[in-house]
């Protein structure tokens, strides 16, 4: 096995990081959308119609971003606000058949790429590796909290 210090972990995580990032940007040219709007339809196929306030607690966001990005979304299409079947003050947003097609094609394109990366590892390589990466979430968590306080 090869000797590996820190440093090396953090140099492949950037390097992971800015193939992700240039990936994403592929994708947000193809598409038209914005990473925020991709989110937002990625946390609506997760959860189906939400309520803004919802999908800014989902997103990590102000609801007022949400709301530029839901304006954003139903301009193009891709979404509408529907009435709240038992909240008369909410709205639901709600993706449109191009939104659920985004939204499939944003799951089968992270399925796939998933499958591409990983499908050879071995099964106790894979939970190997991802235990690392939960840890280092967590801990990288942690230090972004003690930074910010």
């Amino acid at each position: 096995m090869t000797s590996s210090t820190p440093r090396d972990a953090i140099d492949r995580l950037m390097q992971l990081s800015m193939l992700i990032s240039s990936d994403l940007g592929r994708y947000e040219k193809e598409s038209g959308l914005t990473a925020p709007r991709i989110h937002l339809l990625w946390e609506l196929g997760l959860s189906g119609p939400q309520t803004q306030q919802r999908l800014a607690a989902a997103m990590d966001v102000t609801p007022r971003n949400v709301t530029g990005l839901v304006d954003g979304l139903a301009a193009s299409g891709h979404v509408t606000r529907e009435p709240h079947p038992t909240d008369r003050r909410a709205t639901l947003v709600t993706p449109t058949p191009a939104g659920l097609a985004v939204i499939k094609d944003n799951q089968d394109s992270y399925d796939e790429l998933g499958r591409q990366l990983f499908g050879d590892l071995p099964a106790g390589r894979l939970a190997d590796f991802t235990a690392v990466l939960d840890a280092t979430i967590v801990r990288f968590t942690a230090l972004m909290e003690e930074a910010a306080s």
